[in-house]
């Protein structure tokens, strides 16, 4: 056999191994690290940096990934406002396309209340601030049955962050989670007693109290030390607090509660932004379903920050997608 011959053999068996590789892997594993950054705070949380996200990838995550929600009244921020998007502006309808607990095809699968119904007896597995561990069996409950295999985003929201052990309960007990259902977990695979979908767990933060963020366990502090976390094992990160606290030109409110309120400001940042600008031209209204009711965010009386934190969720989104992040 002459030379080039035995090349083009030696290339060709090389070519057909590299992607028999690659197609026979069933999970479509996500990267167990990611570049670039992964907080989505008040920085994100605004139309224009939604509009800048490539629409490719915005396609992407709508198409591709089926996301788990578990929250009570203050998780209605990112609900809210991620059903109220699609009626905002012209093609908003498409893009941003969403359904709730009704997978279809075109729409993003959202499921909204997810994995409360899979908490142990008498546990109270209702949001993250009930009970400070309940979560991490809830969650192998609900990855574990077969009825939501395709599963790959998973988010608990806090109702009040004040108090709660986030150093002891909260960040340990999300990362066995990221190690038995995470890329490379000890559960993903095929076999009894596995799943073949990873997951993506999105931390959050919880939310700003008028009067009372900054100290021992006080909202601020938390954020900061879940913040920290994030940033060091690059997990993605909803920050509540930080888009709570911050106005529409960025400014830091220390005082500031979930609904814009602060006495520093001198009364309401979110209420006066909104008057002053237009429903359907600066921001739209939020609705408690898709195509449901409008309605504000639970204890809100604005649409700004459910719309904020919408922003924020679709930024994570693409960023699971595979964008990264660059404007």
């Amino acid at each position: 056999m002459n030379q080039s011959r035995l090349n083009f053999l030696l290339i060709g068996s090389f070519l057909f191994l590299l992607f028999s590789c690659e197609e026979s892997d069933p999970t479509g594993d996500l990267p167990e690290t990611v570049a670039g950054e992964t907080i989505a705070s008040y920085q994100v949380a605004n139309e224009s940096v939604l509009r800048s996200i490539p629409e490719e990838y915005i396609n992407l995550a709508r198409s591709t990934l089926h996301i788990a929600y578990q929250h009570t009244s203050h998780g209605t921020h990112v609900s809210f406002g991620m059903f109220g998007l699609p009626g905002y502006t012209s093609g908003d309808e498409l893009l941003f396309a969403i359904t709730n607990n009704d997978p279809t095809p075109g729409k993003l699968d959202f499921r909204d209340y997810a994995q409360g119904e899979y908490a142990e007896a008498a546990v109270d597995a209702s949001d993250l601030s009930r009970d400070e561990t309940a979560f991490i069996q809830t969650t192998r409950n609900y990855l574990d049955d077969p009825a939501n295999a395709e599963i790959n985003v998973v988010m608990w929201s806090w109702c009040s962050i004040n108090g709660h052990n986030v150093v002891g309960n909260y960040l340990p007990g999300m990362k066995t989670l990221i190690d038995e259902y995470g890329p490379s977990g000890s559960k993903i695979g095929t076999g009894s007693g596995k799943r073949a979908v990873p997951v993506t767990f999105v931390f959050m933060t919880g939310h700003a109290e008028a009067d009372n963020n900054i100290g021992n366990l006080k909202p601020g502090n938390q954020a900061d030390t879940i913040i920290g976390f994030c940033n060091a094992g690059k997990y993605f990160c909803l920050d509540y607090f930080g888009i709570d606290s911050h106005d529409m030109g960025d400014t830091y409110w220390a005082d500031a509660g979930d609904n814009g309120d602060s006495q520093d400001y001198g009364g309401n940042f979110y209420e006066d932004w909104q008057q002053t600008h237009v429903a359907g031209t600066d921001y739209y209204l939020n609705r408690d379903a898709p195509q449901g009711d409008v309605t504000f965010g639970a204890h809100n009386s604005q649409h700004i920050t459910a719309n904020r934190k919408a922003y924020a969720m679709w930024w994570i989104l693409a960023r699971i997608a595979g964008w990264d992040g660059t404007q």
